[in-house]
C-alpha cells in the first residue's frame, strides 16, 4: 500500500429504518466517520440521513458525496470516484442498508482501490446475510449467497431445484433474497417446489422490532401456514 494515498473505509449502516445507528454499530466507528469529509455512497439522500442520525462531528452540508450505484459505469466512472484517494484524501463507502460491498455496488470501489494499491478497511456492522445464517441453525461452515432468483416462475423453479440439489449434495446452505413485493410469490413457489424434508429458513425485518427468523421443514411450513412477507425485507435459505 502506498502511504501517499488515502484509505477507503467500508462503513456499515443500519439495515432497518426503525433502528438507530448506535444500537447496531460499535462506538469505534464514530471516530472514523468523524474524520471523513468525502463519501462514496449508493444513495446521497439515504447516506445524509444516516450520518445525520449518527450525529457525526462535521456539519452534513460541509461533506462531499458521490454516488456509486447501478447507474455507475464500471471503469472510467469508478476511477473518477477514487481519484481523491490517489491524491491522499480518505473516503467512506456507504450502502443504502447494511454492509457495503456485499451484494452491493460498493465492491466496484473496493476493487478499483486494490488495483491502485489503496488500502481498504472494513468496519464492523450488521450484515443481514450473516445475521440470518447465525440464527438459522443451518450449516454455517459451508454456505453460499445467491442474490436474486429469476423472476419468471419456470426459471425460478429450476433455480430452486438446483439450489436444493446443491444443498443436498454438498451440505451447503443456500441463501437468497427477493424484492419485498415479490416475497409471497417466491415463498409459495418454494413450498410447491422443494421436497417435504428440505429445511427452509425465512428471516424478515432483521434487527427491526418485528424481526422473525424461523427454520422449518417444507412440510412443517405447509402445515403451519404462510408468514406475512409482503413488502417486508426478507432473506431465505435452503438447507438439509
Amino acid at each position: 500500500m502506498d502511504g501517499r494515498y488515502g484509505t477507503l473505509y467500508m462503513i456499515p449502516c443500519p439495515i432497518s429504518d426503525e433502528t438507530e445507528p448506535w444500537d447496531v454499530l460499535p462506538a469505534a466507528n464514530r471516530a472514523v466517520m468523524d474524520g471523513l469529509d468525502y463519501f462514496i455512497v449508493e444513495n446521497v439522500r439515504t447516506a445524509r440521513r444516516f450520518l445525520s442520525r449518527a450525529g457525526i462531528a462535521r456539519p452534513i452540508d460541509t461533506l462531499e458525496f458521490r454516488e456509486l450505484n447501478e447507474h455507475t459505469v464500471a471503469g472510467r466512472d469508478v476511477e473518477e470516484l477514487i481519484a481523491p484517494l490517489l491524491a491522499g484524501r480518505s473516503a467512506g463507502m456507504i450502502s443504502e442498508a447494511g454492509v457495503p460491498g456485499v451484494a452491493d455496488p460498493g465492491a466496484l470501489a473496493a476493487e478499483a482501490c486494490h488495483r491502485r494499491g489503496i488500502r481498504v478497511v472494513p468496519l464492523v456492522g450488521p450484515s443481514s446475510i450473516l445475521l440470518a445464517l447465525m440464527a438459522s441453525g443451518l450449516n454455517g461452515q459451508s454456505f453460499a449467497f445467491n442474490g436474486y432468483l429469476p423472476v419468471k416462475a419456470p426459471e425460478r423453479a429450476r433455480a430452486v431445484r438446483m439450489l436444493e440439489r446443491r444443498a443436498a449434495a454438498e451440505g451447503q446452505s443456500q441463501l437468497f433474497i427477493e424484492a419485498p413485493y415479490r416475497n409471497d410469490k417466491l415463498f409459495a413457489q418454494l413450498l410447491e417446489t422443494l421436497a417435504p424434508a428440505t429445511r427452509l429458513m425465512v428471516a424478515v425485518d432483521i434487527t427491526a422490532p418485528g424481526e422473525r427468523i424461523l427454520t422449518r421443514t417444507v412440510e412443517e411450513w405447509r402445515r403451519s401456514g404462510r408468514p406475512e412477507l409482503n413488502k417486508r425485507p426478507a432473506l431465505f435459505a435452503i438447507g438439509m
